[in-house]
């Protein structure tokens, strides 16, 4: 990411010790390299995710009960739910930031990332992209039995496939001041909504996005597929091959790729 940054990046490492002493190590090797970086470096800022996730302690524990498998699984860490708080932990002289998952590599500016900001509608918190599997089709499966020609879990252009977690563009401030926004945080509201879509999730936080974008899309901007392109190819061959490529098709420039379930970036 910073080799194609053009500006000082604060980075908030959300994590541990270990996290942060290999954030710094990368840090400190890239800019002793560096001639991008002009008047100010880049800089790390702490965050520890278990101080985070404990002042986050309520709405954590719901939505894991509602977004995870089991206790123990991958996705029950709280670090996959945090992102749908924040704005109630960080300081409120942030007032924008962009959560990003660990596997991706960028082949653009993080400032043309940034900019995406602009294009937010005034009733949009959050931006991000579709899921490109066919992993809500199945997740809504029961749901999509029971209303023939529903939206929910099609693929584009006239479906919701769901969001994407890798990659979020977070107005925290706007998160702040949308009583519509925190009152979903509620976790009779995330039930009520369960209830009605038939759904269980599993996959953290982008769970509760797509969850709640089904009858409150005003709330997310929808960043371009080039942002997160996403690389697994995990539901291909699980009964979803017909369809897959209706949901995986992401025409132009990456400027992000996403490794997720560990699959292989391309090298350049």
């Amino acid at each position: 990411m910073l080799t194609h940054t053009s500006i000082p990046v604060a980075l908030h490492i959300i994590g541990d010790e270990k996290s942060w002493a290999i954030a710094n190590k990368y840090l400190l090797d890239f800019q002793s390299r560096s001639t991008r970086v002009t008047d100010r470096q880049h800089r790390i800022i702490r965050q520890d995710v278990m101080t985070l996730a404990n002042r986050l302690s309520p709405m954590v524990q719901a939505m894991q009960r509602q977004f995870s498998y089991k206790p123990g699984n991958y996705y029950s860490h709280p670090l996959f739910f945090l992102s749908l708080a924040l704005h109630k932990v960080l300081p409120n002289t942030l007032d924008k930031v962009i959560m990003l998952d660990a596997d991706l590599k960028f082949n653009a500016d993080v400032s043309d990332l940034y900019a995406e900001f602009s294009n937010f509608q005034e009733s949009n918190v959050i931006g991000l992209a579709h899921e490109q599997q066919p992993v809500y089709r199945h997740t809504f499966q029961i749901y999509r039995d029971k209303h023939p020609g529903t939206s929910v879990g099609e693929s584009l252009p006239n479906g919701h496939p769901g969001y994407n977690s890798g990659v979020l563009l977070l107005d925290l401030q706007r998160m702040r001041q949308s009583k519509l926004y925190n009152d979903l945080l509620d976790a009779s509201r995330v039930e009520d909504l369960a209830k009605k879509y038939i759904f269980k999730g599993h996959l953290g936080d982008q769970d509760f996005f797509t969850l709640v974008s089904m009858e409150h899309m005003e709330l997310f901007y929808t960043l371009p597929c080039n942002w997160n392109r996403q690389l697994c190819q995990w539901w291909k061959n699980k009964g979803y091959q017909s369809v897959f490529d209706r949901y995986y098709n992401c025409t132009g420039t990456v400027h992000i790729y996403h490794g997720n379930c560990d699959t292989p970036i391309p090298v350049d």
